[in-house]
Protein backbone atom coordinates (compact mmCIF):
# COMPACT_ATOMS: atom_id res chain seq x y z
CA UNK A 1 0.00 0.00 0.00
CA UNK A 2 1.33 3.62 -0.56
CA UNK A 3 2.23 6.13 1.83
CA UNK A 4 -1.17 7.97 0.33
CA UNK A 5 -3.45 4.89 0.14
CA UNK A 6 -2.34 4.70 3.91
CA UNK A 7 -2.40 8.71 5.04
CA UNK A 8 -6.22 8.34 3.15
CA UNK A 9 -7.02 5.29 4.98
CA UNK A 10 -6.34 6.82 8.64
CA UNK A 11 -7.97 10.36 7.55
CA UNK A 12 -11.26 8.47 7.38
CA UNK A 13 -10.78 5.56 9.98
CA UNK A 14 -14.32 4.75 12.06
CA UNK A 15 -15.22 7.14 14.20
CA UNK A 16 -13.20 10.18 13.39
CA UNK A 17 -13.27 13.02 10.53
CA UNK A 18 -11.24 16.20 9.81
CA UNK A 19 -11.57 19.33 11.80
CA UNK A 20 -11.35 22.31 8.91
CA UNK A 21 -9.43 25.52 10.64
CA UNK A 22 -8.16 26.38 7.53
CA UNK A 23 -9.57 30.31 7.32
CA UNK A 24 -7.74 32.29 5.45
CA UNK A 25 -6.19 35.53 7.41
CA UNK A 26 -9.21 37.90 5.88
CA UNK A 27 -11.34 35.29 6.71
CA UNK A 28 -9.95 34.38 10.39
CA UNK A 29 -9.68 37.96 11.36
CA UNK A 30 -13.10 38.75 10.02
CA UNK A 31 -14.38 36.58 12.87
CA UNK A 32 -12.60 37.46 15.06
CA UNK A 33 -13.48 40.93 14.76
CA UNK A 34 -17.22 39.86 15.22
CA UNK A 35 -16.39 38.23 18.46
CA UNK A 36 -14.89 41.47 19.94
CA UNK A 37 -11.09 40.14 19.50
CA UNK A 38 -8.44 42.37 17.88
CA UNK A 39 -7.40 40.48 14.42
CA UNK A 40 -3.46 39.94 15.06
CA UNK A 41 -1.58 37.27 14.12
CA UNK A 42 -1.11 36.42 17.56
CA UNK A 43 -4.88 35.80 18.24
CA UNK A 44 -4.98 33.77 15.50
CA UNK A 45 -2.27 31.26 16.70
CA UNK A 46 -3.60 31.73 20.06
CA UNK A 47 -7.68 30.15 18.77
CA UNK A 48 -6.17 27.77 16.79
CA UNK A 49 -3.32 26.46 19.55
CA UNK A 50 -6.74 25.58 21.65
CA UNK A 51 -7.95 23.92 19.21
CA UNK A 52 -5.14 21.60 18.84
CA UNK A 53 -4.19 21.01 22.71
CA UNK A 54 -8.20 19.78 23.07
CA UNK A 55 -7.71 17.16 26.12
CA UNK A 56 -8.75 13.87 23.78
CA UNK A 57 -9.52 15.44 20.57
CA UNK A 58 -8.16 12.83 18.48
CA UNK A 59 -10.72 9.89 19.48
CA UNK A 60 -12.77 11.90 17.25
CA UNK A 61 -10.61 14.15 15.00
CA UNK A 62 -7.53 12.43 12.61
CA UNK A 63 -6.54 15.43 11.22
CA UNK A 64 -6.63 19.53 11.14
CA UNK A 65 -6.58 21.67 8.19
CA UNK A 66 -4.53 24.87 8.87
CA UNK A 67 -3.77 27.44 6.46
CA UNK A 68 0.00 28.39 5.29
CA UNK A 69 0.06 31.20 8.09
CA UNK A 70 -0.63 28.39 10.73
CA UNK A 71 1.53 25.69 9.94
CA UNK A 72 4.48 28.30 9.72
CA UNK A 73 3.56 29.40 13.20
CA UNK A 74 4.62 28.11 17.12
CA UNK A 75 2.38 26.85 20.03
CA UNK A 76 3.57 29.27 23.31
CA UNK A 77 5.63 26.33 24.10
CA UNK A 78 7.40 26.22 20.77
CA UNK A 79 6.42 23.67 19.34
CA UNK A 80 5.18 24.25 15.23
CA UNK A 81 1.86 23.45 14.58
CA UNK A 82 2.63 20.52 12.75
CA UNK A 83 4.72 18.40 15.19
CA UNK A 84 2.13 19.56 18.17
CA UNK A 85 -0.21 17.93 15.94
CA UNK A 86 1.21 14.67 15.15
CA UNK A 87 1.77 14.38 18.83
CA UNK A 88 -1.90 14.99 19.49
CA UNK A 89 -2.56 12.01 17.74
CA UNK A 90 -3.67 13.82 14.34
CA UNK A 91 -2.45 14.36 11.02
CA UNK A 92 -1.47 17.90 9.82
CA UNK A 93 -2.55 19.45 6.34
CA UNK A 94 -3.08 22.61 4.65
CA UNK A 95 -4.90 24.54 2.46
CA UNK A 96 -2.94 24.81 -0.67
CA UNK A 97 -5.55 27.07 -3.17
CA UNK A 98 -5.19 31.17 -3.43
CA UNK A 99 -9.00 31.10 -3.11
CA UNK A 100 -11.69 31.62 -5.78
CA UNK A 101 -11.59 34.44 -8.42
CA UNK A 102 -13.42 35.59 -11.49
CA UNK A 103 -13.65 33.37 -14.23
CA UNK A 104 -12.61 35.06 -17.74
CA UNK A 105 -16.19 34.81 -20.18
CA UNK A 106 -18.34 33.43 -17.34
CA UNK A 107 -19.92 36.18 -15.02
CA UNK A 108 -20.87 35.59 -11.73
CA UNK A 109 -18.88 32.33 -11.81
CA UNK A 110 -15.16 31.37 -9.95
CA UNK A 111 -12.44 29.57 -11.06
CA UNK A 112 -10.15 28.30 -7.98
CA UNK A 113 -6.41 29.30 -7.99
CA UNK A 114 -2.79 28.44 -6.89
CA UNK A 115 -1.23 26.20 -9.41
CA UNK A 116 1.36 28.23 -10.04
CA UNK A 117 4.60 27.01 -7.98
CA UNK A 118 2.33 24.67 -6.43
CA UNK A 119 4.83 21.91 -7.17
CA UNK A 120 7.42 23.38 -5.04
CA UNK A 121 4.70 24.88 -2.54
CA UNK A 122 3.62 21.26 -1.55
CA UNK A 123 7.33 19.90 -0.92
CA UNK A 124 8.07 22.21 1.42
CA UNK A 125 5.15 21.51 3.15
CA UNK A 126 5.71 17.95 3.48
CA UNK A 127 9.27 18.90 4.54
CA UNK A 128 7.33 20.73 7.33
CA UNK A 129 5.77 17.76 8.55
CA UNK A 130 2.29 18.06 6.72
CA UNK A 131 0.60 14.65 5.41
CA UNK A 132 -2.45 15.94 3.44
CA UNK A 133 -3.31 18.88 1.58
CA UNK A 134 -6.87 20.82 0.25
CA UNK A 135 -8.35 22.61 -2.29
CA UNK A 136 -11.87 24.11 -2.81
CA UNK A 137 -13.57 24.62 -6.20
CA UNK A 138 -16.72 27.03 -5.93
CA UNK A 139 -19.71 26.81 -7.60
CA UNK A 140 -23.45 28.65 -7.82
CA UNK A 141 -26.78 27.31 -8.10
CA UNK A 142 -28.57 29.54 -10.30
CA UNK A 143 -31.71 28.93 -13.07
CA UNK A 144 -28.97 28.73 -15.18
CA UNK A 145 -25.63 28.40 -13.61
CA UNK A 146 -23.09 26.42 -13.04
CA UNK A 147 -21.86 26.51 -16.46
CA UNK A 148 -20.63 23.70 -17.89
CA UNK A 149 -17.39 25.88 -18.43
CA UNK A 150 -16.82 26.51 -14.61
CA UNK A 151 -17.86 23.08 -13.95
CA UNK A 152 -14.73 21.80 -16.42
CA UNK A 153 -12.62 24.15 -15.42
CA UNK A 154 -12.72 23.83 -11.52
CA UNK A 155 -12.38 20.39 -12.55
CA UNK A 156 -9.54 20.62 -14.30
CA UNK A 157 -7.86 22.40 -11.45
CA UNK A 158 -8.80 20.08 -8.52
CA UNK A 159 -7.17 17.04 -10.71
CA UNK A 160 -4.13 19.02 -11.72
CA UNK A 161 -3.69 19.74 -7.73
CA UNK A 162 -4.45 16.01 -6.65
CA UNK A 163 -1.86 14.70 -8.76
CA UNK A 164 0.64 17.07 -7.89
CA UNK A 165 0.25 16.32 -4.42
CA UNK A 166 0.12 12.52 -4.95
CA UNK A 167 3.75 13.23 -6.88
CA UNK A 168 4.99 15.24 -3.53
CA UNK A 169 3.77 12.15 -0.90
CA UNK A 170 0.71 14.33 0.37
CA UNK A 171 -3.25 13.28 0.45
CA UNK A 172 -5.25 15.09 -2.19
CA UNK A 173 -8.40 16.33 -0.31
CA UNK A 174 -10.49 17.40 -3.56
CA UNK A 175 -13.58 19.52 -2.13
CA UNK A 176 -15.89 20.83 -5.24
CA UNK A 177 -18.31 23.22 -3.24
CA UNK A 178 -22.00 23.62 -5.12
CA UNK A 179 -23.08 26.38 -2.56
CA UNK A 180 -26.27 26.59 -0.62
CA UNK A 181 -26.89 30.49 -1.69
CA UNK A 182 -29.89 30.58 -3.18
CA UNK A 183 -33.63 29.23 -3.18
CA UNK A 184 -33.11 26.37 -5.49
CA UNK A 185 -34.88 23.22 -4.40
CA UNK A 186 -32.75 19.37 -3.38
CA UNK A 187 -33.74 17.71 -6.29
CA UNK A 188 -32.06 20.78 -8.23
CA UNK A 189 -28.94 20.51 -5.78
CA UNK A 190 -28.97 16.89 -6.21
CA UNK A 191 -28.44 17.11 -10.01
CA UNK A 192 -26.45 20.12 -10.19
CA UNK A 193 -23.46 18.27 -7.46
CA UNK A 194 -23.92 14.97 -9.96
CA UNK A 195 -22.36 16.94 -12.79
CA UNK A 196 -19.93 18.11 -11.15
CA UNK A 197 -18.98 14.98 -9.35
CA UNK A 198 -18.82 13.98 -12.84
CA UNK A 199 -16.61 16.09 -14.64
CA UNK A 200 -14.03 15.96 -11.52
CA UNK A 201 -14.31 12.26 -11.24
CA UNK A 202 -13.75 12.20 -15.43
CA UNK A 203 -11.01 14.39 -14.62
CA UNK A 204 -8.81 12.87 -11.85
CA UNK A 205 -9.14 9.76 -13.94
CA UNK A 206 -7.10 11.26 -16.90
CA UNK A 207 -4.56 12.72 -14.75
CA UNK A 208 -4.04 8.95 -13.12
CA UNK A 209 -5.06 9.87 -9.81
CA UNK A 210 -5.15 7.46 -7.60
CA UNK A 211 -8.38 7.35 -5.80
CA UNK A 212 -7.41 5.28 -3.15
CA UNK A 213 -4.96 8.04 -1.86
CA UNK A 214 -8.06 10.42 -1.70
CA UNK A 215 -10.22 12.05 0.46
CA UNK A 216 -13.08 13.45 -1.97
CA UNK A 217 -14.78 16.57 0.41
CA UNK A 218 -18.20 17.46 -1.09
CA UNK A 219 -21.28 19.46 0.28
CA UNK A 220 -24.40 17.29 1.02
CA UNK A 221 -27.31 17.70 -0.98
CA UNK A 222 -29.63 19.99 0.45
CA UNK A 223 -32.19 22.80 -0.59
CA UNK A 224 -30.71 26.65 -1.42
CA UNK A 225 -30.72 28.25 2.41
CA UNK A 226 -33.53 30.61 1.17
CA UNK A 227 -35.73 27.74 0.00
CA UNK A 228 -38.90 27.80 1.88
CA UNK A 229 -39.07 23.87 2.86
CA UNK A 230 -36.11 22.49 4.73
CA UNK A 231 -35.51 18.41 4.29
CA UNK A 232 -35.39 16.23 6.42
CA UNK A 233 -31.93 14.34 7.49
CA UNK A 234 -33.99 11.06 5.93
CA UNK A 235 -34.64 12.86 2.67
CA UNK A 236 -30.95 14.52 2.98
CA UNK A 237 -29.53 11.37 3.31
CA UNK A 238 -31.23 9.59 0.55
CA UNK A 239 -30.52 12.29 -2.32
CA UNK A 240 -27.04 12.62 -0.82
CA UNK A 241 -25.84 9.18 -0.95
CA UNK A 242 -28.07 8.62 -4.51
CA UNK A 243 -25.48 10.71 -5.86
CA UNK A 244 -22.31 9.62 -4.58
CA UNK A 245 -23.55 6.19 -6.18
CA UNK A 246 -21.19 7.19 -9.10
CA UNK A 247 -18.27 7.26 -7.05
CA UNK A 248 -15.82 4.68 -7.68
CA UNK A 249 -15.31 1.96 -5.24
CA UNK A 250 -12.23 2.65 -4.48
CA UNK A 251 -12.32 6.21 -3.71
CA UNK A 252 -10.46 6.17 0.01
CA UNK A 253 -13.34 7.63 1.56
CA UNK A 254 -16.11 10.73 1.82
CA UNK A 255 -15.71 13.74 4.00
CA UNK A 256 -18.32 15.97 3.97
CA UNK A 257 -18.53 19.54 4.76
CA UNK A 258 -20.67 21.34 6.51
CA UNK A 259 -21.85 24.08 3.87
CA UNK A 260 -23.38 26.69 6.24
CA UNK A 261 -25.39 24.53 7.59
CA UNK A 262 -26.06 25.14 11.53
CA UNK A 263 -24.31 22.52 13.88
CA UNK A 264 -27.10 20.50 14.65
CA UNK A 265 -28.13 20.32 11.02
CA UNK A 266 -24.95 19.18 9.79
CA UNK A 267 -24.48 16.53 12.74
CA UNK A 268 -28.68 14.97 12.09
CA UNK A 269 -27.71 14.78 8.73
CA UNK A 270 -24.34 12.70 8.75
CA UNK A 271 -26.41 10.28 10.92
CA UNK A 272 -28.92 9.57 8.75
CA UNK A 273 -26.14 9.43 5.80
CA UNK A 274 -24.58 6.61 7.95
CA UNK A 275 -27.55 4.38 7.60
CA UNK A 276 -27.05 4.03 3.78
CA UNK A 277 -24.78 1.66 2.63
CA UNK A 278 -21.85 2.69 0.61
CA UNK A 279 -18.30 1.04 -0.32
CA UNK A 280 -16.27 3.46 1.52
CA UNK A 281 -16.25 5.34 4.52
CA UNK A 282 -18.60 9.03 4.89
CA UNK A 283 -17.29 11.04 7.94
CA UNK A 284 -17.35 14.85 8.39
CA UNK A 285 -14.68 17.01 7.61
CA UNK A 286 -16.63 20.70 9.29
CA UNK A 287 -15.37 23.83 10.02
CA UNK A 288 -18.15 26.17 10.95
CA UNK A 289 -19.98 23.08 12.08
CA UNK A 290 -17.25 22.34 14.87
CA UNK A 291 -15.20 25.20 15.82
CA UNK A 292 -18.02 28.33 16.09
CA UNK A 293 -19.21 27.38 19.59
CA UNK A 294 -15.70 27.09 20.45
CA UNK A 295 -15.11 30.59 18.81
CA UNK A 296 -18.15 31.95 20.80
CA UNK A 297 -17.12 30.32 23.88
CA UNK A 298 -13.37 30.71 23.57
CA UNK A 299 -14.28 35.15 23.18
CA UNK A 300 -17.21 35.34 25.48
CA UNK A 301 -15.24 33.36 28.54
CA UNK A 302 -11.89 36.13 27.82
CA UNK A 303 -10.24 33.38 25.97
CA UNK A 304 -10.31 30.90 28.18
CA UNK A 305 -8.92 28.00 26.85
CA UNK A 306 -10.82 25.45 28.85
CA UNK A 307 -14.49 27.11 27.48
CA UNK A 308 -13.52 26.83 23.95
CA UNK A 309 -12.05 23.55 24.52
CA UNK A 310 -15.37 22.07 26.14
CA UNK A 311 -17.40 23.56 23.50
CA UNK A 312 -15.15 21.83 20.54
CA UNK A 313 -15.56 18.77 22.90
CA UNK A 314 -19.16 18.28 23.07
CA UNK A 315 -18.91 19.41 18.96
CA UNK A 316 -16.62 16.46 18.04
CA UNK A 317 -17.98 14.13 20.38
CA UNK A 318 -21.84 14.64 19.10
CA UNK A 319 -20.30 14.09 15.08
CA UNK A 320 -18.18 11.18 15.89
CA UNK A 321 -21.21 9.51 17.10
CA UNK A 322 -23.14 10.25 14.25
CA UNK A 323 -20.49 8.58 11.90
CA UNK A 324 -19.91 5.65 14.10
CA UNK A 325 -24.30 5.24 13.48
CA UNK A 326 -23.55 2.79 10.94
CA UNK A 327 -20.77 0.37 12.88
CA UNK A 328 -23.47 0.21 15.54
CA UNK A 329 -26.13 -0.77 13.05
CA UNK A 330 -23.75 -3.46 11.66
CA UNK A 331 -22.88 -5.02 15.75
CA UNK A 332 -26.85 -4.56 16.61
Amino acid sequence: MSNCRRTAAEMVSPGRGILAADESIKTMSSRLEKVGIAPTADARRAYREMLVTTPGIAEGISGIIFCDETLNQQLSDGRPFAQATREAGMLPGVKVDTGAKPLAGRPGETITEGLDGLSARLAGYAAQGAAFAKWRAVLRITDDLPSTTAIRANAHALARYAAACQEAGLVPIVEPEVLMDGDHTLRRCAEVTARVHAAVMAELAAFGVDMAGVVLKPNMVVEGADHPHRATPEEVAEATVDVLRALPGDLAGVAFLSGGQDPARATANLAAIQLHHTPWPLTFSFGRALVDPALTAWAASGRSTVAGQEALADRVAANSAAVRTRELQATA
